[in-house]
């Protein structure tokens, strides 16, 4: 190439999901006028993207045919599989790059969206850079599959989650588990794991199969009923919209119903874990203090029961009541449900004889004493105990006994329910009975709605903790003998406690 030669033009196409009528205007155009037409194909030679943009090729063109080494098989190339593939891609990107020096123009054919899972991605992360580029957009298959099932897959204010089925079956669990609506591509091999995973997260009932949408061989219906031999490469599972059309009212709720009793962390949804997230997703009912229940996004189709704080043992009969009635219903707790919370309530009244063949699942959440340590450093670094101050449900007089015990065994305290309106005494009195076996410069953390939007954390010292400024969105984190305040370089200062305990 002569120094006043320009240099060609690369194209990344898309094609579409397979039929050659869904090519866009601008994608048959560039086809037609290019110079080189590259496409990727299996070793067997055939190229499904070729086949899709025969009808538009003109005679004259260069083919390049990009061969794979590999798909799935083993091979003794030094860098592995993955080794293998790079270096293709690095050829493949050579051999493309020879024609765009010497000034010829050059489409690389994708199947549907060429940045979307796609081969061409590659040589446009090797080429983009180096020569003058254009993408065309094309129909993704996922796009392709909820068009065919006729089903939306996101509607008002759901997402949509794009999973490979190529992760672990932990993972796909976790990651369906927490979706609204959900596409999970590269099946043929991966269907087992994939179905093992919709199952283990509840949502086996809603998925959907698609195979080679706008292909020869279509084939949709409900993934439950499909057989895993006869999977291929070229199909997706897709759970659509929950939002039911106007005409098709969704279901009443048929068989029995369950519980499940959901951790919701101690602030909002950045504190959800994904196990939570998929409970709260699925249920039919969700029942709960309302304060807690204003932390969870409304979804269409489910009815929320909220109510007052202190009613908790009504709380759990209605709940299991509903359950009882075929629905599936979510407890929504802070915290975790089992640490001064919901759980309890519920196993109380689900032991009774009338709900004892109601299904209760506990899912855990963030408790209030790990996320408060987690903003101060670590205090809950060796043994420590976790007592509620609230006499609400037991005398002062077995809160004090508890406190006593824990600060004779120099263990740090994790102090739940210190304050209210209508209690105001308890935080001076386990001040007061602390110091008699404490320092007084014992580092106290005082974390006030931690994860929400008046978070704050204090460090003070135990002689100086001021129950005024202590309220029932407020934990204590009362240090031992060994727990330690320390100012580091940044301005900012940690608390800890050692995980080794002095010998006597």
């Amino acid at each position: 190439m002569t120094s006043t030669q320009q240099t060609g033009r690369l194209y990344g196409v898309g094609l579409g999901p397979g039929d050659p009528s869904l090519v866009t205007v601008r994608a048959a155009e560039l086809i037609g006028k290019a110079d080189v037409v590259a496409y990727h194909s299996a070793r067997h030679g055939r190229s499904i993207a070729r086949s899709i943009a025969e009808r538009y090729l003109t005679a004259g063109q260069i083919e390049e045919k990009l061969v794979y080494p590999l798909t799935v098989e083993t091979t003794d190339h030094p860098g592995g599989y993955r080794g293998a593939l790079d270096e293709f891609y690095e050829e493949a990107a050579d051999r493309l790059a020879d024609h765009l020096d010497a000034g010829r123009s050059v489409v690389v054919l994708a199947e549907g969206d060429p940045l979307f899972y796609g081969s061409y991605q590659h040589m446009h992360k090797r080429l983009a850079h180096r020569y003058p580029t254009e993408v065309v957009p094309g129909v993704t298959s996922v796009s392709a599959a909820a068009a065919r099932l006729g089903q939306p897959l996101t509607e008002a204010e759901e997402t949509l989650t794009v999973i490979p089925g190529t992760l672990s079956e932990e993972e796909l669990t976790a990651r369906i588990a927490s979706a609204d609506s959900a596409v999970i591509m590269k099946l043929g091999r991966t269907f087992p794991t994939v179905r093992r995973a919709l199952e283990r997260a509840g949502r086996l009932a809603d998925a959907q199969y698609v195979e080679r949408a706008f292909m020869a061989g279509e084939r949709t219906g409900p993934l439950a009923d499909i057989d895993a031999d006869t999977v291929p490469y070229f199909s997706v599972a897709v759970l659509p919209s929950k939002v039911a059309p106007l005409e098709q009212p969704a279901p009443p709720a048929e068989g029995p119903g369950s519980v499940t009793v959901i951790g919701t962390g101690p602030a909002g949804p950045l504190w959800l874990t994904p196990e939570a997230r998929g409970a709260l997703a699925t249920a039919t009912d969700l029942v709960g203090y309302t304060t807690y229940l204003d932390r969870v996004p409304e979804r269409p189709g489910q009815q929320r029961h909220g109510s007052d704080n202190k009613v908790e043992s009504e709380r759990a009969e209605f709940a299991l009541d509903l359950a009882r009635r075929g629905h599936h219903v979510a407890v929504v707790s802070s915290g975790d449900p089992g640490v001064f919370a919901m759980a309890t309530a519920v196993l109380e009244v689900a032991c009774e004889d009338a709900y004892r063949d109601v299904p209760v699942r506990i899912v855990p959440g963030m408790t209030a004493a790990h996320a408060a340590a987690s903003r101060a450093g670590a205090p809950l670094g060796h043994d420590y105990a976790v007592v509620s101050l609230s006499d609400r449900l037991k005398p002062w007089e077995v809160v004090a006994k508890r406190l006593r015990a824990a600060a004779e065994a120099d263990l740090v305290l994790a102090l739940y329910n210190p304050g209210s309106q209508s209690r105001t005494t308890q935080v001076g009195l386990a001040r007061d009975l602390l110091l008699e076996y404490r320092a007084p410069g014992t580092p106290v953390v005082m974390a006030r709605d931690v994860g929400g939007p008046t978070e704050r954390i204090r460090t003070v010292r135990l002689a100086d903790l001021d129950p005024a400024q202590v309220d029932m969105r407020t934990i204590l984190l009362i240090g031992s003998s060994q727990t330690r305040a320390v100012e580091r370089g940044n301005g900012t200062q940690v608390v800890w406690t050692p995980r080794r305990y002095p010998e006597e």
